[in-house]
């Protein structure tokens, strides 16, 4: 579709117009509505020439608009945007405008005040790499990725979580039975190895050196109680160890030698050493440790004085264990109560793993099958602990863990139903968590109480680590910053970019997006914020030298402020004249949104419409050719910019995104700040369509943080479209409506938007049969 010219009265930063309460004359669709169709719209888009194959001939009338309420939509956008009517047509005057966007609005309104909710419908849809990724490790403590191998998934409406395009090819299928079988081989071991034994020799033990005799006759001589003698082991596995030591006591006075184990500095046991030299004996001590490094010593208690003489000879210490060789991951899942029979056993393992794995108590008849494999597996002479295994990898592989199933006791309702408490469960779990509900979330499911605790878990989980896959998996898709990774600036004109540079970019962006969730600040301070996070590569990248944001080689500087050196990210305060604060100064965002060789202001404008303010250009025509290629535009890239949208077909859609991109212009491609580009002073001032001026992106903030309903709406929609795996439609705005309320009454804070969001009805409510087709 053609680019057309804005037409005077569109504003481009304004919260919609239409709102028929505001004024004291109503609408009137036939007066306002589609009289301003007939004259504006009407000799393109009618029966015989359906300019863009669209007619509006035929709707005249509220039940027809509504019948195409999304084709009415986008009339509406195409108007608001200033795209239609188009250029060479006559152009509206602006109370015209408004009064045709109040009219048809006021169309959907009246419905949206009347109408049943609609939950809309979510396809059923499988587990993505991430999502499958964290389930197997939550589910069976797996130490490493499955889904290396796995083809990439689909995107839809910029999230890889969106039913509609999560397809399942015969490859995939084929990675999900290797993976199932690869996850188990590290989690169940069917013959487990014996314990680990490790043993030091006195000769090779610590205190190294120090004066006296050391070794007699290959035995260790302990007489300081300051210096026990000692060696370290390791191991990877938790569980019970047995430390052993061989030794005898020599006293001038014949009394014992009293002796301390010790375990990484802990006293664990005290006794009398008896023993000769002649039958030296071996001492033990049984001890349960986590998985990690360990220090085993031999210390001795009472060495006597000047009169009485005793010392402790060591031959050599040893370690072994774990006694339990299995998996961490073995241990919990195949736990039994001793003195049930096999079968029962049996039972009992895989309906605990099935309830898990399911996310849902299994059937009986899902149990039963479990159980016929074990018992299949154990009559060939297999052990059980084989069955069990080969029971929980065709689980692995069932589309019941596969795919996120919503079962439906009323299937044939013709109303919107409550979402089953399991369904819900998993809906909040991989919201939150990008994966399995845990056991609290399982068990008030299944008590039914997880409807009436929705806000208490969602501040729980929230408050778990595995609440950063919402930075991860929504927040990085949400700003399209997985394109950093491949991003690659001209090395002759950037030759201080580089890989650890690009992995500091976007850990900042990380780091601070997680602070704003963590903290529970307002949705507001991703465009604008007083701090960031730095490491020296990136502070040098910026020009701040310390944490309380001091330029180098700034004059006056506010005490305080620590250096900002090595790897290690710190917090770093943002001074109020600083050209740095909040995600459209990032590094990583102006990257993302460059050239290898230069900045584009076109990119930078459209980020910001698309991804801040929810109001995305049309596509560029496809006659018009990119800005390099056009040979005849000379000047500064603001002149060729200039030059090149007095192209009619692009202004339209330019003089929204190029005073945005503009204003960004003192950040090179690389986000590295300058004062001048081909020898030029650097403009970055802008005028929006409607007449408002800035100069740079502290201005700009500043208008675009007086747009709070567009920002804040932008991010609901996006992050309802994660939550539901589907993407945001007409029949979702009053839900989203009270969204943004709730949040307008909490500061607008994260965690106000993530229960509102789970408290909606699309979140916890499913479609009524024929409902909404």
């Amino acid at each position: 579709m053609r680019r057309m010219m804005l037409s005077l009265g569109t504003l481009l930063l304004s919260v919609p117009i239409c709102n028929a309460a505001e004024t004291a004359v109503p609408a009137d669709l036939a007066r306002d509505g589609l009289k301003f169709v007939q004259q504006y719209c009407m000799s393109c888009h009618n029966d015989k020439a359906r300019k863009a194959d669209l007619s509006l001939e035929p709707d005249r009338d509220e039940a027809a608009i509504l019948r195409n309420r999304k084709v009415w939509q986008n009339v509406l956008d195409q108007v608001q945007s200033g795209a239609m009517p188009p250029s060479n047509r006559p152009q509206p005057k602006i109370h015209e405008t408004e009064a045709f966007v109040k009219s048809i609005r006021g169309v959907f309104d009246r419905y949206d005040r009347n109408a049943p909710p609609d939950p809309g419908r979510v396809t059923v849809r499988r587990l993505n790499r991430t999502e499958y990724r964290n389930t197997v490790r939550d589910l069976l403590d797996a130490d490493f990725d499955p889904t290396e191998n796995f083809p990439a998934d689909d995107i839809g409406h910029g999230f890889d979580n969106i039913g509609d395009v999560l397809t399942v090819s015969p490859v995939l299928m084929e990675r999900y039975l290797a993976a199932a079988e690869s996850v188990l081989d590290r989690a169940i071991l069917v013959n487990p190895p014996k314990p680990s034994h490790r043993q030091q020799w006195a000769p090779y033990t610590e205190p190294a050196g120090g004066g006296g005799p050391k070794l007699v006759d290959g035995f260790r001589v302990l007489t300081d109680p300051k210096s026990p003698v000692n060696t370290p082991f390791s191991s990877a596995l938790p569980g019970e160890f047995l430390f052993k030591a061989r030794v005898y006591g020599e006293s001038s006075d014949a009394t014992p030698v009293r002796v301390a184990m010790l375990i990484n500095g802990k006293e664990y046991r005290q006794l009398d050493v008896k023993a000769t030299k002649a039958k030296p004996e071996e001492i033990e001590l049984k001890a349960e440790l986590p998985a990690g490094e360990y220090r085993v010593a031999i210390g001795i208690l009472n060495p006597g004085d000047d009169k009485v003489k005793r010392s402790v000879m060591i031959q050599w210490l040893s370690l072994t264990g774990p006694m339990d060789m299995r998996p961490l991951a073995q241990r919990k899942l195949l736990a039994v109560t001793p003195g049930r029979s096999q079968r029962e056993q049996t039972i009992d393992v895989m309906t605990r793993f099935l309830r898990r794995a399911y996310r849902r108590p299994p059937t009986i008849e899902e149990i039963n099958r479990s159980v016929e494999l074990v018992e299949a597996v154990v009559a060939e002479k297999e052990p059980w602990v084989a069955g069990i295994k080969l029971a929980m990898q065709a689980a692995l592989v069932s589309p019941k863990f596969l795919f996120r199933l919503e079962l439906d006791d009323r299937a044939d309702s013709k109303t919107p139903s409550k979402l089953d408490e399991f369904a819900l469960a998993s809906r909040l779990s991989y919201f939150l968590w990008a994966s399995m509900p845990d056991d609290e979330l399982l068990t008030l499911a299944e008590k039914g109480q997880l409807s009436a605790s929705l806000d208490a878990q969602v501040n729980r989980m929230l408050a778990d680590p595995r609440s950063e896959s919402l930075v991860e998996n929504f927040a990085l898709q949400w700003l399209q910053l997985q394109r950093i990774a491949t991003f690659q600036a001209d090395q002759k004109l950037f030759p201080h970019f580089s890989d650890e540079l690009r992995k500091s970019m976007l850990k900042e962006t990380q780091l601070f997006v997680q602070a704003i969730f963590r903290e529970n600040r307002s949705v507001l301070e991703l465009i604008d914020s007083d701090f960031t996070f730095l490491n020296e590569k990136l502070s040098y990248h910026y020009g701040i030298e310390d944490t309380m944001g001091n330029r180098f080689g700034q004059k006056e500087k506010k005490p305080g402020g620590q250096r900002i050196k090595g790897e290690e990210f710190v917090r770093v305060k943002l001074q109020p004249e600083a050209s740095r604060g909040g995600l459209l100064t990032m590094a990583s965002v102006l990257s993302v949104t460059s050239n290898p060789t230069r900045t584009s202001p076109v990119k930078r404008g459209r980020w910001v419409l698309e991804q801040i303010l929810g109001t995305p250009p049309p596509p560029a025509p496809p006659d018009v050719p990119e800005l390099q290629e056009g040979k005849q535009l000379t000047g500064t890239l603001r002149q060729r910019m200039e030059q090149h949208r007095a192209n009619p077909s692009c202004a339209g859609c330019h003089a929204r995104m190029d005073p945005l991109g503009f204003a960004f212009e003192n950040f090179d491609a690389t986000g590295k700040y300058r004062w001048q580009d081909e020898g030029q002073n650097i403009d970055s001032s802008g005028v929006l369509p409607d007449g408002r001026k800035f100069q740079g992106p502290n201005e700009l903030k500043k208008i675009l943080l007086a747009q709070r309903e567009l920002i804040v709406r932008n991010l609901v929609s996006k992050m309802l479209t994660y939550a539901l795996g589907r993407g945001v439609e007409y029949y979702d705005k009053p839900a989203m409506d009270r969204i943004v309320a709730a949040m307008g009454k909490e500061q607008d804070s994260v965690h106000a938007m993530i229960r509102a969001i789970v408290q909606s009805e699309p979140f916890r409510m499913r479609r009524g049969r024929g409902q909404g087709e």
